[in-house]
């Protein structure tokens, strides 16, 4: 369609991973076989943990929130992104998109703040074991997931009308395999600085600065586990944080 004389974009293409004929499906199998791998793993987690009421305690709750983070946060793109593999037309509409980076968005800026708050319970658990379960109450858990899904849904919201209010009149071609950010930034008939500077200030808000406590509240643990006297303590203890430095190192 056009207005003003200016091709208006109704859809988005992304390009694709090769132009060698045959390497499609190659990488559709190997993409779904991760996706399978990560859905299966997250499931397992969330069944896992509301089964065994060994694990019904903040730490477990928090990675049980991830698993359905991770699981949402992955299927907003790899569906898209495996069909895309097996069509020619590798498209999508523009409401479509902008759904899709408003799931990822969400998603992304949430699974970063609650690796944050699970640092902040370790830390907690380690560092301070007496006022434990006064600080990290069931109540303060669920009040901590409630605000800081209020937050995310705004803020993600927020950001996507802040990016799909801009013209948009090609070419319309994203060089990504789904719609972030600053791709499709580069596509918009206007100036984009105002709005790559409002990206970065969130990436530092809720990338950055969660990583920075997380890095913090491991800092605290590791100087209250070399003061222990005992190796066999030591190594309790720090097993206790083996599940979230494992889930923040594959993040």
């Amino acid at each position: 369609m056009t207005s003003r004389n200016h091709t208006v974009v109704t859809d988005f293409q992304f390009l694709p991973f090769s132009s060698i004929p045959g390497i499609q499906g190659s990488l559709f199998c190997l993409v779904l076989l991760m996706y399978l791998s990560a859905l299966v793993g997250n499931v397992l987690i969330i069944v896992i943990t509301r089964v065994d009421a060994a694990l019904h305690s903040p730490m477990y709750f928090f990675l049980k929130n991830l698993s359905f983070l991770e699981i949402g946060y992955t299927t907003s793109t790899i569906p898209k992104m495996l069909v895309n593999f097996l069509t020619k037309r590798k498209g999508i509409s523009f409401l479509g998109c902008a759904m899709q980076m408003y799931a990822f968005s969400l998603l992304g800026i949430a699974e970063c703040c609650l690796l944050a708050a699970m640092a902040y319970d370790r830390y907690v658990a380690i560092c301070h074991p007496l006022r434990y379960t006064t600080v990290m109450s069931w109540n303060m858990c669920f009040l901590l997931s409630a605000v800081s899904w209020l937050i995310w849904v705004l803020l993600a919201l927020g950001q996507t009308t802040f990016i799909f209010t801009l013209p948009y009149c090609g070419p319309n071609r994203i060089n990504h395999f789904f719609c972030d950010l600053l791709p499709l930034l580069r596509l918009a008939c206007v100036d984009t600085f105002k709005n790559e500077i409002a990206i970065y200030i969130v990436a530092v808000l809720f990338i950055i600065v969660p990583f920075l406590l997380i890095v913090t509240s491991y800092i605290q643990i590791l100087h209250t586990i070399f003061k222990m006297p005992s190796a066999g303590g030591k190594r309790k203890t720090f097993s206790t944080c083996s599940s979230h430095l494992v889930v923040v190192t594959l993040f």
